[in-house]
């Protein structure tokens, strides 16, 4: 750059939000992250339960910044994919990937035909990645806490918790009201159907893994890269359950975060994506570059 050369302002991100048909044509709420001039190196990300798209707003936002372009969607039943009736919607978790979220990696194939794609999974949206039947379509996938969800595996005060919200408050509260009415706590309500399997896979010691009713043997076809994150602070999340759920994929690197080291307080399941753990974004954008 010459003395008397301007500097250039980065392009404007410019967030479109639309609707996309998943599978079997239901409508998903989701936002596209471009730069004016796009990217050809697309992230989808894949959120936590009960989590709305909006939550990644800020990480979305920093990955355009670095030369991404990012969709992000709210599964059936959640934030702006809510139908007005709860009650009434006949949906099971297993839909959020397998109609859902195949869905958006096949719109991203289909319309923007990226150079590269890249999943980032949060939580659940880690752990069920290896069950889409078009997983050859993903050049790499990082998770945060992608753990098996089973209550023996927790950490702390999460092992009681998880036992007695998965064997008794779950399948109650849904029963005697539609749904799971967490909203009444502050959260995002659920169908039935869905937390009713959920509940289910926590019960089991092998979690998603020992559903047979599900395409288990995708996991195997699941072979990009993938880099698994589990935060030290996390009780529900804990290495130890993320191992437990992450060695169903066949080219795994794990690496575990201690807030502490990196100036961080506390972090816990949420706390990777929201705007204050900016400095730990670097790595991710560095592991997607280097593939």
């Amino acid at each position: 750059m010459t003395e008397n050369q301007p500097i250039r302002d980065p392009d404007p991100i410019l967030p479109t939000s639309f609707t996309i048909n998943a599978t079997d044509g239901y409508p998903l709420a989701a936002t596209l992250y471009e730069s004016e001039t796009p990217s050809s190196r697309f992230v989808l990300i894949n959120s936590a339960t009960a989590t709305p798209r909006q939550f990644y707003n800020s990480f979305a936002t920093y990955l355009v910044s670095h030369g991404f372009s990012v969709l992000i969607y709210d599964y059936r039943g959640i934030g702006g994919s809510r139908p007005k009736n709860l009650k009434k919607m006949k949906a099971k978790m297993r839909d959020w990937v397998l109609k859902d979220m195949t869905a958006m990696l096949g719109w991203i194939r289909k319309e923007k035909d990226p150079e590269k794609l890249f999943l980032i999974g949060h939580s659940f949206g880690g752990q069920a990645a290896g069950l889409l039947e078009n997983s050859s379509d993903i050049d790499g996938m990082i998770t945060l806490s992608a753990q098996s969800g089973y209550w023996r595996l927790q950490g702390g005060n999460q092992k009681a918790a998880v036992f007695a919200h998965t064997w008794f408050t779950m399948p109650l509260l849904t029963s005697l009201v539609g749904y799971m009415p967490w909203s009444w706590v502050g959260g995002e309500d659920l169908p039935k159907g869905v937390i009713n399997e959920w509940a289910g896979w926590c019960r089991n010691r092998h979690y998603i893994l020992g559903d047979k009713s599900l395409p288990l043997e995708r996991y195997n076809n699941f072979t990009a890269p993938v880099l698994a994150y589990s935060i030290d602070d996390d009780n529900w999340g804990t290495a130890r359950s993320v191992a437990a759920m992450m060695r169903a994929y066949p080219d795994l690197e794990s690496r575990h975060i201690v807030p502490k080291d990196k100036g961080r307080k506390s972090l816990g399941h949420f706390g990777y994506f929201r705007s204050h753990a900016a400095v730990l974004w670097d790595e991710a954008v560095e592991w997607m570059a280097a593939r």
